[in-house]
């Protein structure tokens, strides 16, 4: 795209009030202010001509791949022309989940990098989708502007600088002084040792044939069993989308997921991630170890917010079928009555026959409110007489799902990944995965 600049504008302002003046002193030399008009025009052209170089132009965008929401990192925009020095200005275009904190362009110094610095503001992938840049001709007096396309993305990941504090804090509590990982007698059923038999052990524990060959009673001691099989499965939908106290819940239950990831990743089981809404979205291999955290974090990153009504059948038939040992399958997801909960009821029934499912609930602070507020007038009374009745359904729908073999959670927003881990030690100390 070429456009005239602001001296161009001058330029023929300048001219236009004389030639208008001598034509009307001297009518018979009106053509001096055609002639000033062609020369204009001949010098835009010019200018035009010469100032194109858009074959030898080239342009980069550079940024940190990954971010926790609510960091400032610093975009560098390098461009030039070639051999070709210009002055270069140019501008970036990107989503809702960045904040420029100064613009979102300016022109380009000497070195021919710009330095732009945005404020991450929302979980997802972020992206730059396209710059623009434009430069004067010789004579300044056209703008010569492109658009480039531009696939540059970052990651704006939850801040799990908390939830890594509060995970340390839940692996303390069942730690010695050492750090060595707490053994509990007759707990777990992978074989550790033998040990001699104490007061108060439980006789099962006893191995008679050993202590029989060394003559004295000896029991053994069982570790809590390694390498089970975590899944991780987010609803994205609609109701998981509306905010709690100003937050999605679905960041709420990504956060939490994070958490006991982070737990598992640390005691030696499996973990993968699987989201969906009206259909699977997104879904990653198991993997295994600390070092894997960071590519469940990314995988996270890359759960959206949708508007669409989740098709629990779908979703969790396909997650049924990628599974091929028993898994513990736990579910982050909200429903407000029977009737919208029933498809999920059919395909839960199925699930259960083979995996260990654990479905994770938010309260709802809100319902709970109304139903609990004395009422001051009488559409007060009408508002707590359906928010009880909005509490009761959901109660039906959990005891219909713990009738069905699942374990169902409920907790508080702000505590919903440190009572997940609570939860998945129990589990695992019940010999229930």
């Amino acid at each position: 795209m070429i456009y005239p600049s602001g001296r161009a504008v001058w330029a023929a302002a300048a001219g236009a009030i004389p030639a208008f003046l001598i034509a009307l002193a001297l009518p018979h030399v009106w053509y001096l202010g055609l002639l000033w008009i062609c020369a204009l025009l001949a010098f835009l052209a010019v200018d035009a001509a010469a100032g194109r170089g858009r074959a030898s132009l080239n342009a980069t965008l550079t940024a940190p791949p990954q971010v926790g929401v609510g960091g400032r990192f610093t975009l560098h925009v390098a461009a030039g022309l070639g051999a070709r020095p210009r002055r270069l200005q140019a501008r970036v275009g990107h989503d809702l989940r960045l904040a420029p904190v100064n613009g979102t362009g300016g022109a380009l110094p000497a070195n021919g990098t710009l330095d732009l610095e945005f404020d991450a503001v929302r979980r997802g992938i972020a992206s730059f989708d396209r710059l623009w840049l434009r430069w004067q001709g010789p004579f300044g007096l056209v703008w010569n502007q492109v658009v480039l396309p531009m696939d540059r993305k970052v990651a704006v990941l939850p801040d799990v600088s908390r939830a890594r504090d509060e995970a340390i804090t839940l692996l303390q509590r069942s730690a010695l002084a050492d750090g060595h990982a707490q053994k509990r007698a007759g707990q777990g059923r992978e074989f550790e040792a033998l040990k001699d038999y104490q007061p108060g052990m439980g006789r099962r524990m006893i191995d008679w044939k050993r202590s029989a060959r060394h003559g004295k009673l000896l029991a053994r001691e069982f570790r809590i069993e390694e390498n089970n099989n975590i899944v991780l499965a987010i609803d994205s939908g609609r109701l998981m989308c509306e905010p709690v106290d100003g937050v999605p819940k679905v960041d709420r239950a990504v956060t939490a997921a994070l958490l006991s990831a982070f737990i598992a990743l640390k005691g030696g089981d499996l973990v993968s991630l699987f989201s969906f809404d009206a259909r699977p979205r997104v879904s990653s291999g198991a993997v295994r170890g600390s070092p894997s955290f960071s590519m469940i974090q990314k995988r996270a990153a890359e759960i959206d917010y949708s508007t669409e009504e989740t098709n629990f059948t779908l979703a969790l038939t396909t997650l049924a079928a990628k599974l091929d040992r028993r898994s513990l399958v736990i579910v982050f997801t909200d429903f407000v009555d029977p009737i919208s909960a029933e498809l999920m009821l059919r395909t839960v029934g199925r699930l259960t026959e083979r995996h260990l499912v654990l479905f994770m609930l938010m309260k709802d602070v809100e319902l709970e409110t109304l139903a609990d507020m004395a009422p001051a007038a009488p559409e007060d009374v009408a508002r707590a007489v359906t928010a009880g009745d909005l509490l009761r359904q959901r109660q039906v729908v959990i005891g219909r799902l713990r009738l069905l073999g699942a374990h169902v959670l409920e907790a508080d927003h702000q505590r919903l990944g440190p009572a997940l881990v609570e939860r998945y030690i129990q589990l695992k100390e019940e010999n229930l995965l």
